[in-house]
């Protein structure tokens, strides 16, 4: 069992930069991979960037590469994902998970807008 908090999101400029966290309370965090995923109004959640239990691997979506980093901190129980050169559309509600469960938070807003 693991419960999830979302927080760090806000409202940006294009270009700019914020650092999403993760924070995990329960005694397994550390044996679970760990995803990013966001959801935009009137669109399907879609993936945004995995990480492998041990942090030693990740992956992102096409639409992130270059621009997003996930890492963790198993000691902190903690996933980051750090969102740069933000453009107005990565404007959405950002949600961890833990890989492949029903374990989600409840979400932090990130809004890109001039």
């Amino acid at each position: 069992q693991v419960q999830l908090v979302e927080s760090g999101g806000g409202l940006v400029q294009p270009g700019g930069s914020l650092r999403l966290s993760c924070a995990a309370s329960g005694r397994t965090f550390s044996n679970y991979a760990m995803g990013w995923f966001r959801q935009a109004p009137g669109k399907e959640r879609e993936f945004v960037a995995h990480i492998s239990w041990s942090g030693g691997s990740t992956n992102y979506a096409d639409s992130v590469k270059g621009r997003f980093t996930i890492s963790r901190d198993n000691a902190k129980n903690t996933v980051y994902l750090q969102v740069n050169s933000l453009k107005p559309e990565d404007t959405a509600v950002y949600y961890c998970n833990a890989w492949g469960t029903a374990f989600w938070g409840q979400g932090t807003q990130v809004t890109v807008s001039s």
